[in-house]
Parts: structure tokens; C-alpha cells; sequence
């Protein structure tokens, strides 16, 4: 009995041959993780995948710079603040969308009908989030300067009842709240993000994670781009998948994804000029110190742009 214990013990301290590898990515919720479902492309999975949940790109982001996951989709703005700040991550896979959804916001009967308008209003919207930032280009498009409008910096749950009591004059939001707060009637866009925003999103990884754990990377990313070709077919089936999952109504994400046409691009020239433009942005509106600006080229890994663009049209 003895000797048997002995040699349970020794094989248990060997271990399995081999360690399951586990890919954990982060996601907004009704993102990534809902879209890959309702597409069915995460069959057979030659690892384990492990989701984490969070309300914004600003606590994803604080995740991956822990080390608590390994990579996770986010806008634009917030992740040019995330790499001003030292995170160690990189941008590995590009989306582009229409702007439609981000947009300033004003009550129906309010007197504001342009951005020159909002000169010396308040204007709720996240600090760093791509509200912010189209209320920035919004400005500089209009030749006024970054401090004409005061910014008051609430979650959207706050910035939605601080613009229907009054407090604030305008709201800078993104989706589900703009085409939620349209068909329910409660606001009306002064100006969206179309032609003074570049309408990219990314998943970005901790640089460790495109070390160790690319060919994990690479096998999601291709996925990922299957069920976002999936979806611009038609997107009526993620809209219903994902209205169960969030609990708004069906119109809200069919809106939603039929006017922003979210499709998968290669990260090229175009899309690191793009990101370029966005770090000046924030340099010249006093967010980022142009000491700590980064150079867009070097937060992007560019070696996944030809599976993925093979990936999409495989969709086609």
C-alpha cells in the first residue's frame, strides 16, 4: 500500500504532459463574446477560452495592464490614453465602422442646433472615451477652441439623467445609448463622429501574450473576423442574440449595426495615419503631454493583417 501511495504521489507531481492553454480575453458586454456565439465560430476550440466581463474599455484596459487577461477589444480613444500611460499593449487586430452612433446629444426641444452652440455649455461624457474625443474634433472642426464647451465627466448612466434633468446641456456618448435615447425620443444629435473621427475600434495585447501566446491570438483573431463578416452579411441574427442577452429592445442594436457596418481591416498605413491623428488630437487638447506621446507605429502589431484579411473574405 505504501509503495503505491508513493507512486500516485510521484506521478501526480509530474503533472499532465502537457498544460491546457487558456487565451483570457476581456470584453464589453454584448461585444465580442456575444457576436462570436451567435456566428457559431467557437467550435472546437484548441484551447481553453476564458471571458471576462467589464462595463467600459477604461476598466479592460486596467485589467490587461495588470496582467489580469491577456487581450480585449476597446475604442480608439480610450486606448491611445492606455498607451500614452505606459501600458504594455499593442493593437493587433482593426475594425472600422461608420459614426453614426457617436454622437453629441441635445434634448429634442433644446435651442442647441450646432456645435458652435455649445460654446460655454456643459457636456457630459466619459473623461478619455471616444465621446470625449468627438466632442474634441467636433471643436476643432468648427475652428473653436478645446476649452469652449465645460466637460463634465460621468458614466453614461449619469450623463443620460444629468442631460434629462437639466444639469448638463449635451451629452457625448456612443452605442447602445445614442440609438436607444433616439427611438425612445429622448434626444437629438448635433453632430456624430462621421468624417471627424476615424471610427476604428481594436483588440489590443499585453506584448507577453503576442509573445507567448500568438498562435492562440492568431486562431481568435481569425474568428473574430469570421463573425464580424458574419454580421455585416446581415445583422439581424446578432441583433437578436444580443437583445436577449442585454434586455433592450431588438430596434436598438438593429440600428445599430445596420448603420455602422463594423468590418474587419488590416492595420496599414491608412489606420496607423488615423491613430496618428488621434495622438495629436489628445497632445494639442492638453490630455496627453506630448513628452508621453507615443508614435502610432509602434502600438500596433501589424503580422496578423493577411490571416485576418483571409479570414473575412472566406466569409464573403
Amino acid at each position: 500500500m505504501r509503495a503505491a501511495i508513493l507512486i500516485l504521489v510521484a506521478l501526480l507531481a509530474l503533472g499532465p504532459a502537457r498544460a491546457e492553454e487558456v487565451l483570457r480575453m476581456g470584453d464589453q458586454r454584448g461585444n465580442a463574446r456575444a457576436l462570436m456565439e451567435a456566428a457559431g465560430v467557437l467550435d472546437g476550440l484548441p484551447y481553453r477560452l476564458e471571458w471576462s466581463e467589464f462595463p467600459a474599455a477604461a476598466p479592460l484596459l486596467e485589467a490587461l495592464n495588470a496582467g489580469a487577461i491577456d487581450a480585449g477589444g476597446v475604442g480608439d480613444a480610450p486606448f491611445t490614453f492606455a498607451a500614452a500611460a505606459g501600458a504594455p499593449v499593442k493593437a493587433f487586430i482593426a475594425f472600422r465602422n461608420r459614426q453614426d452612433g457617436l454622437a453629441i446629444l441635445v434634448a429634442p426641444d433644446s435651442p442647441i442646433r450646432s456645435v458652435a452652440d455649445l460654446k460655454g455649455k456643459r457636456v457630459a461624457t466619459n473623461r478619455g472615451s471616444i465621446g470625449h474625443q468627438v466632442v474634441l474634433a467636433a471643436l476643432a472642426e468648427a475652428g473653436l477652441p478645446f476649452d469652449s464647451v465645460l466637460f463634465s465627466f460621468l458614466p453614461p448612466a449619469d450623463a443620460k439623467i444629468a442631460l434629462a434633468s437639466g444639469s448638463v446641456e449635451a451629452w457625448a456618448t456612443w452605442e447602445p445609448y445614442t440609438s436607444t435615447a433616439e427611438l425612445a425620443g429622448l434626444a437629438r444629435v448635433v453632430r456624430d463622429g462621421n468624417g471627424i473621427t476615424p471610427g476604428l475600434t481594436f483588440t489590443v495585447a499585453r506584448d507577453s501574450a503576442l509573445t507567448d501566446k500568438r498562435p492562440l491570438l492568431a486562431d481568435f483573431a481569425a474568428r473574430l473576423a469570421r463573425a464580424r463578416a458574419w454580421a455585416l452579411k446581415d445583422p439581424a441574427p446578432y441583433a437578436k442574440v444580443w437583445s436577449k442577452l442585454i434586455g433592450l429592445p431588438e430596434a436598438v442594436p438593429l440600428r445599430w449595426f445596420s448603420r455602422a457596418g463594423y468590418r474587419t481591416v488590416p492595420i496599414d498605413a491608412d489606420v496607423i495615419a488615423d491613430e496618428q491623428r488621434t495622438i495629436d488630437l489628445y497632445v494639442r487638447a492638453g490630455l496627453i503631454p506630448k513628452a508621453r506621446a507615443p508614435q502610432a507605429a509602434a502600438i500596433f502589431d501589424t503580422g496578423f493583417s493577411q490571416a485576418l484579411s483571409e479570414a473575412s473574405a472566406a466569409v464573403q
